[in-house]
């Protein structure tokens, strides 16, 4: 695609995304990017946009040789792979917003790209306005990377933020969350984790070209976080927050995982209210680096659209450094983390499971403890996430074996042993 060349757009899906980019391309002709066809689903539903614009038959729009664009934001992940792969196929290039499709076809999508030559970008699946992907392709594509911690689910994000600043329990902030259109009417995919841990997938290729399965990441959401567990995070001067994470340790191996977490006030992430995302990345000459902004809307979504349709006008293509370039690095689970984890009765907890125990409350009907664990003990069981146990991460989590075996010495040499 030369440079400067007028885009004509094939645009599939016309929900809050798609009417969204449609608006902004109406708004920046010096972009010179045209939607020529839509394809949707229901045609009887009404829309802003001429009727002659839309159609159901995926084919005008993927067989249309003066289309050079397919731009696919629709919300199912196996028609959306179907699109996408046919277009890249078909000599297109193609812009998408589907993390879920992304996520589970990533090693097929990788080949296609590579076989077709075509560029496939997807700025918006990952935090909307923020521009993380595009960061870590190009300003971080050494082997300095050391960790990159985010807030990159919208929905959760508001509803911790109802529960901490209006004292409002689980199931309220999320009906609040409903009722304004930040949280689907199933909001599974977003309060349970699955969301975020599905831009954590393909963000980690992009960051350590770590190519994993979606279910290689552990990860949990906030559908188990009690209100108590609010009460003793404020009394600790702590927030809680959907973090996920990825750290290199010192073996050189990534731990990487997406689980509740206790954050400190004065942490950047702390700073991150309501549907907001927020990135830190901290690397080895630029210290830290904080990304901030809207994580869903139609607008801020459409932005990113806009951003990668623009891209690719200089055949923009994402190189992918860390995979192709490096030696990609390897995803682990042994290390330990320090968890904090509630629950209402100790039948359900292993305790013989902890390293040790620092802190434990049993006087109450909520009980908690503070206590560190092998990370295998949770990639391996699901006892943390069952029968209304709360796990919440540290802040500094992650302690790696070096750290342990030190621990352990300095425990015995106090109690007199060595």
């Amino acid at each position: 695609m030369d440079a400067h060349k007028s885009l004509t757009i094939g645009l599939f899906g016309f929900g809050v995304v798609g009417e969204g980019l449609y608006k902004v391309l109406q708004q920046t002709p010096s972009l010179k990017a045209t939607i020529k066809k839509v394809c949707i689903k229901n045609p009887g539903k009404k829309r802003n946009a001429p009727d002659t614009l839309f159609t159901t038959d995926k084919d005008e729009l993927l067989n249309d040789p003066e289309i050079n664009v397919i731009v696919e934001v629709i919300n199912e992940s196996e028609p959306a792979f179907e699109i996408v792969s046919t277009a890249l196929k078909h000599g297109k290039d193609v812009v998408s917003a589907s993390k879920k499709m992304i996520a589970e076809h990533l090693p097929e999508l990788l080949g296609l790209q590579k076989l077709t030559g075509r560029s496939f970008l997807y700025e918006s699946a990952a935090c909307a306005s923020i521009p993380v992907i595009r960061n870590l392709e190009e300003y971080y594509d050494n082997d300095l990377l050391h960790s990159i911690k985010a807030i990159v689910n919208g929905s959760t994000n508001f509803i911790l933020t109802k529960m901490f600043e209006d004292k409002l329990d689980f199931q309220q902030a999320l009906l609040l969350a409903q009722q304004l259109g930040f949280a689907e009417s199933d909001p599974t995919l977003d309060v349970e984790g699955f969301d975020a841990a599905n831009k954590w997938n393909f963000l980690l290729t992009h960051a350590y070209g770590i190519v994993v399965s979606p279910d290689a990441v552990v990860f949990n959401g906030i559908q188990n976080i009690h209100q108590n567990d609010a009460l003793v995070a404020t009394e600790k001067h702590y927030d809680i927050k959907l973090v996920a994470q990825a750290k290199k340790l010192e073996n050189g191996k990534v731990a990487a995982f997406v689980l509740p977490q206790f954050v400190k006030q004065d942490d950047h992430l702390a700073f991150v209210k309501n549907e907001y995302n927020g990135v830190v990345i901290e690397s080895g000459f630029a210290d830290k680096q904080f990304f901030y902004g809207k994580g869903a809307g139609s607008f801020p979504t459409a932005s990113a659209v806009l951003s990668d349709l623009s891209a690719l006008r200089y055949q923009y293509k994402y190189e992918y450094k860390k995979l192709y370039h490096h030696t990609p690095n390897e995803l682990t689970n042994d290390f330990y983390v320090r968890v904090y984890v509630s629950f209402d009765d100790w039948k359900f907890i292993p305790k013989e499971k902890f390293e040790w125990i620092e802190e434990w409350h049993a006087e109450t009907d909520r009980k908690y403890l503070v206590g560190v664990l092998h990370f295998n003990e949770l990639a391996q069981n699901s006892w943390w996430r069952e029968n209304k146990t709360s796990l919440i991460l540290s802040p500094e989590a992650v302690i790696e074996d070096v750290e342990v075996r030190k621990l352990k010495k300095k425990s015995l040499e106090l109690a007199g042993i060595v």
